[in-house]
Formats: C-alpha cells, sequence, structure tokens
C-alpha cells in the first residue's frame, strides 16, 4: 500500500491533522508562490496506512493505493501437517495430542497427515512413534545445525519444505518453542495464524479450518477462519486434545529433505545449553495436582498443599492471583496465562473459578473443588464440591490418608 498528499487539491484546511490518530500528518511551509502557503505533509515512519486521513479529507487531496497481489492457487495446497516438536532427541508429548486431533481433521478433507521432524541424523530413530499416532508421512529434515531448536535455521528449513510440498493445514504446539517458531514462520510465507486454539474443526460446506480461541481475557470464545492464505496455521496449547494411539499403526512414507543453510547467513549462534534447576514440578505431566488460590490465605499454607500433593504423589498447581501476590513461583500457575493441565485429578483449594483460571484445567478427568462460597464459579465444572473452609478440610483430607496408608 501507498499514500500521499494531492497538492494541487490541497486547501491547508488541517482537518486530515486532526483526523490522524498517530500524528503522522503536519503542515509544512510551501514556495512563496504557493496557495495556499501551508499544505499537508505525511510522515511516512509514523504512517500506518490506516485510512482515516481519507476519510477526514473533504477535498480528495489524499490518495491511498493498495497494490494488488497475484492470488494463490489454493487447490495446489493439501494435507494436514504437524510439527513434531522436540527437545534432546525425544518428542514432545503435544505432537502426539496434535497427532490424534489432526487424524479427524485430515479425515473430514479426506487427505493424509504428515510430520515434520527436524534434528540432526540421530533424530530419525524418533520417526516410528509418529507413526504409532497417525502420522501416513513423516517429512524428516536433517542437519548439524538443527540438532537444539534454534529460530533461525527452523523457520528456513521448515519454511522451505511448505513452500515445496505446500502443506493445507499446519498444526504446532503453543510452546515456548512453537510460539517462537509459529510467529516468524507465518511471516515467512505469508500465512495467517491463530494462537493458543483451544479447538480446531472443518467447515463441512466451505472445507476450512474452523480455529477457536478465548477472546476478551477469555470472556468469550473467538472462532477465527482464515479463507485466503495457506497454509492455515494454528498453535494449540499442550493438553488441550487427548493423545491416542492408533491399534494397529501402519508404517508410513518418509521423506527425507535436506534444507539449505548457510552457517554464515545464521547470525545467532548457540553457545550452550543451560538446565533450570530451580523447576521441581512439571504440571503439563502431572496425574494428581493440588492446585491452591487466593482462599488459602496465605503463602505459608501452601505447605500444607505440598503435603496432600506428596502423599497423592502429585505436583502442586496455583491460580494467577497467588503467583501475583508473590506466594509461589509462576512455574505453578493453571490457567490462561499459565499451563494448560489435564490430570486424573485436579483439587482447587480456594479457587474462585474465574474463566482464565478454567482454560487451564476444566479437562481433568475428575475436579474437587473446595470453597466457602456456594456461588463460586469452580462448582459449575467440579465433579464433586465441598462447600467449606479449606483450611480446615486440607489438614481433615491429609491426616485421613496417613490412616489409610498406615
Amino acid at each position: 500500500m501507498s499514500i500521499k498528499i494531492l497538492l494541487d487539491k490541497c486547501t491547508g484546511c488541517t482537518l486530515c491533522v486532526k483526523g490522524c490518530p498517530f500524528a503522522a500528518i503536519s503542515m509544512i511551509e510551501m514556495e512563496a508562490e504557493a496557495k495556499p502557503k501551508k499544505k499537508a505533509s505525511i510522515n511516512l515512519d509514523v504512517c500506518t496506512l490506516c485510512g482515516a486521513c481519507v476519510a477526514t479529507c473533504k477535498f480528495g487531496a489524499i490518495e491511498l493505493k493498495k497494490e494488488l497481489t497475484a492470488a494463490k492457487d489454493l487447490s495446489a495446497y493439501k494435507n494436514v501437517w504437524v510439527f513434531a516438536e522436540q527437545r534432546e532427541g525425544k518428542i514432545q508429548s503435544v505432537t502426539y495430542e496434535l497427532l490424534s486431533e489432526g487424524r479427524k481433521l485430515a479425515a473430514d478433507l479426506k487427505c493424509e497427515l504428515a510430520a515434520v521432524l527436524c534434528g540432526d541424523q540421530n533424530i530419525e530413530d524418533e520417526v516410528e512413534h509418529l507413526y504409532r499416532f497417525g502420522a501416513n508421512k513423516v517429512y524428516l529434515i536433517t542437519h548439524q545445525e538443527l540438532k537444539h531448536y534454534h529460530t533461525e535455521p527452523y523457520t528456513r528449513a521448515i519454511a522451505e519444505a511448505i513452500t515445496k510440498h505446500k502443506p493445507e493445514i499446519f498444526l504446532l504446539g503453543a510452546t515456548t518453542q512453537g510460539r517462537d517458531l509459529a510467529a516468524r514462520l507465518a511471516i515467512r510465507i505469508g500465512a495467517g495464524l491463530t494462537a493458543d486454539c483451544t479447538s480446531l474443526a472443518i467447515d463441512p460446506e466451505k472445507k476450512i479450518l474452523q480455529q477457536t480461541r478465548p477472546a476478551f481475557g477469555g470472556n468469550i470464545m473467538a472462532t477465527i477462519v482464515s479463507p485466503n492464505h495457506r497454509p492455515q496455521m494454528s498453535t494449540v496449547r499442550p493438553k488441550v486434545f487427548k493423545k491416542s494411539p492408533l491399534d494397529k499403526p501402519a508404517a508410513g512414507e518418509l521423506i527425507k529433505f535436506s534444507p539449505v543453510l548457510n552457517k554464515e547467513d545464521l547470525v545467532v549462534k548457540l553457545l550452550d545449553i543451560v538446565q533450570d534447576e530451580s523447576v521441581k514440578v512439571n504440571l503439563a505431566e502431572a496425574e494428581i495436582i493440588v492446585s491452591g488460590g487466593r482462599g488459602i490465605g496465605d503463602s505459608k499454607n501452601f505447605a500444607m498443599l505440598e503435603e496432600l500433593a506428596a502423599l497423592l504423589g502429585g505436583a502442586v498447581g496455583a491460580s494467577r492471583a497467588t503467583v501475583d501476590a508473590g506466594w509461589i513461583s509462576a512455574h505453578h500457575q493453571v490457567g490462561q496465562t499459565g499451563k494448560t493441565v489435564s490430570p486424573k485429578l485436579y483439587i482447587a483449594c480456594g479457587i474462585s473459578g474465574k474463566i482464565q483460571h478454567l482454560v487451564g484445567m476444566q479437562s481433568a478427568d475428575t475436579i474437587v473443588a473446595i470453597n466457602k462460597d456456594p456461588d463460586a464459579p469452580i462448582f459449575k465444572v467440579a465433579t464433586y464440591g465441598i462447600v467449606a473452609d479449606v483450611l480446615e478440610i486440607i489438614p481433615l483430607l491429609t491426616r485421613k490418608l496417613k490412616e489409610l496408608r498406615q
């Protein structure tokens, strides 16, 4: 797009200056014989091409042109792809969750499901696991620079594969790695991207991907489509979908792909990987979670939740309010801005259950809620609800479990 002032039509009225929401227009002095002596000028470094000034100008003195680009041949794009995230040579659980959901999308589109796996030569040992969860094809992209995740080489390699093989849908986990890659990739290939999806479906009539995600702080759910660009890209939080292996997995097709990566073009070099030893909890994989909210009253009361979690062989979770208050570290946070979990048992202690928290834990198999407020929203999703003071119930529950252990 481009924008310019038509000086022969500009009257110097200053309406466009007042109408620009970004203060990108000013009046400048013209040559002595020019009439009027001041005319509008646009600072292109500030202008966002929003078009507000065009509507404001009564004299047609501002011209905004939109350059037309050739439309993509959408029929050339086929199949559902899943990014197979790996760390230290092991495929992450979110990959299998996406493959399980991807099988449904591929069935609705009557196409194939493929996984894209990047790594060094040793990563090929992981391919069999991808077939087990439904991948008909695996695109194996190998290069020494791909052994560990690194934004630039991964973006270049996968963008090259997408340009060549043209998938219709590309799914990634909404992890630190997936979010970083998806944003870069979408810009590189000119695709739309919907982040943090909680539901995916195929429109039965238009055969396009319907991507549902929380919006406005989680207060509504928005369904987003990308009808004019391919591939349709989504990131999905871990534990949103259940992973389900095939009963009789068939061997799929392995397509090896060697990307063009020049070391001199990679401006960032990975020197070392340092493990964070302070992280002692993996909420995403925990089967039992005892989670605390502001209702527990004080940071010191997390100790009794930790005791109960230890008895059950589980982990301790927390609401955002307790993390913001500094009662516990962010590694424990469950919810829209924390971890999405799907344990067999989730015990919510003193958590009211705002939608932002529910998004992160409502897929748990069994939810036990303990809260003094009988109208707390958490009870609407709870399997079992206890209307009582959590500071009285937790010690009783802990004592009973100890008795049963003995």
